[in-house]
């Protein structure tokens, strides 16, 4: 099979077994195949009377051929004129509708130390696409704003270049679209989507890590774009080299350009991400609940906004009440396993002592075992991402420790967990961990 219309006749070929050639051609003649979406053919007929009498009559006929092609069930879906008009114009809006919202954009993503480096390569890609960090790979915990990047270049490239052909995919569709390319006989059409784009954003590329026919098929797509010079920028929620089962050639060419990772937001800027989405919902939150929510939601921008908009919820609900603790902790209750909601110092220290089966004295004392060493370089790591402590005051925590100290600590759990793949595994291990506790 080359293409959907090769299914159709397929179909008609079984429906001749039951039914006479004249019935076919009386009732089928108009009919013509749309699309084949995973288990769901869609068809489209602009003859009212035939294509209710098909709907009425021989849908069943259909479905039945359908299954012994496939060797699943499968449904039918038919359009009228109108329907198909509304189909199609579903399908060329779906992949645009959030990169034409103005919600997603660079002036409404927050920058901190935590995420400069990425929203400033996002915005060079933007501003001249295929000249500037081809491939732009994106990493980080899901949450801190990769997508939001992603929608906001391709927001700053459809303003300056209408006619620009942007594909936007997450990963795991990928790999069903290639799949279902292979099943209908597609692949020429799958080819002409990914490979004639002026800029192909790809959402989630883990997911294609140990998937060997589509990983072949990406590296093809991905040559053919560069080598074209057209932009393409990958999210994931970690580095190239810490995906074991990448093929090297992708795992080389996603390193081709610039690797840019975000982080959990400071204190400072989750406060600022708190007041920012407050003003695109046209109200105000206070100082004081910012910093109280802040400290309250350490690692996730997507709660961060998701609390400001139930806040807004509750407050226009209760007819304008004002925003006290109360209408705070309702807000976040819901991310709350536990009414012990804070990641604490004593959280951390509790959780890298029962991992490293060590005792917290040992870590907060001077002792300069490797292990104990290590656990209390990875301890003020987490300390300063995930809690509010100031580089002085997570010194205090260690027996009185500077500030230089917990630098240098921070730094070399950074360096290695940059070139140890194991290491920043036990390190995504225990934040995993301490998560799970709240």
């Amino acid at each position: 099979m080359q293409s959907v219309s090769d299914i159709w006749s397929m179909i008609l070929t079984r429906l001749r077994d039951d039914l006479s050639e004249t019935t076919i051609k009386t009732w089928f003649d108009d009919t013509t195949v749309v699309a084949l979406e995973g288990n769901h053919l869609v068809l489209h007929c602009p003859n009212t009377f035939k294509r209710t009498n098909i709907q009425d009559r021989f849908l069943p006929n259909i479905e039945a051929s359908l299954k012994d092609i496939f060797s699943t069930d499968m449904t039918v879906r038919l359009l009228d004129d109108a329907g198909l008009a509304s189909y199609q114009n579903q399908e060329e809006q779906k992949p645009q509708s959030m990169m034409d919202s103005n919600e997603f954009t660079f002036d409404t993503f927050v920058i901190g130390p935590s995420n400069r480096l990425a929203c400033s390569a996002a915005r060079a890609v933007a501003d001249a696409p295929g000249q500037h960090y081809n491939p732009l790979f994106i990493y980080g915990d899901s949450g801190l704003g990769k997508t939001h990047l992603l929608y906001a270049i391709a927001h700053v490239i459809r303003q300056n270049s209408p006619n620009c052909r942007i594909l936007y995919i997450k990963g795991d569709e990928f790999i069903n679209d290639f799949i279902d390319s292979v099943r209908s006989g597609k692949a020429g059409d799958f080819r002409t989507k990914y490979r004639e784009a002026d800029l192909m954003l790809v959402d989630d590329i883990q997911f294609v890590a140990g998937k060997v026919e589509t990983q072949n098929e990406f590296f093809h797509t991905f040559n053919t774009l560069y080598e074209s010079k057209k932009q393409i920028v990958l999210t994931s929620d970690r580095p190239p080299h810490e995906m074991a089962q990448l093929d090297d050639r992708l795992r080389t060419r996603f390193e081709w350009g610039l690797m840019a990772d975000v982080q959990p937001p400071t204190l400072e800027t989750r406060i600022a991400i708190l007041k920012n989405k407050a003003a695109q919902l046209g109200f105000i939150i206070p100082d004081d609940t910012a910093h109280y929510i802040a400290t309250q939601i350490t690692a996730n921008v997507r709660q961060l906004e998701g609390t400001v908009k139930k806040i807004k919820a509750f407050r226009d609900l209760d007819g304008g009440i004002s925003i006290d603790r109360e209408t705070v902790d309702r807000a976040i209750q819901d991310m709350s396993k536990s009414n012990e909601f804070i990641i604490t110092p004593e959280t951390i220290l509790r959780e890298i002592c029962r991992y490293f089966r060590i005792e917290e004295d040992q870590i907060k004392g001077p002792s300069r075992n490797r292990d104990c060493l290590n656990a209390r370089q990875i301890a003020m790591y987490l300390i300063r991402r995930m809690t509010s402590l100031s580089l002085d005051e997570t010194g205090q925590v260690f027996g009185g420790r500077d500030h230089s100290t917990v630098l240098n600590s921070i730094g070399k759990v950074e360096k290695k967990m940059k070139t140890d793949v194991n290491y920043a595994g036990t390190v995504k291990a225990i934040i995993t961990n301490i998560n799970s506790t709240k």
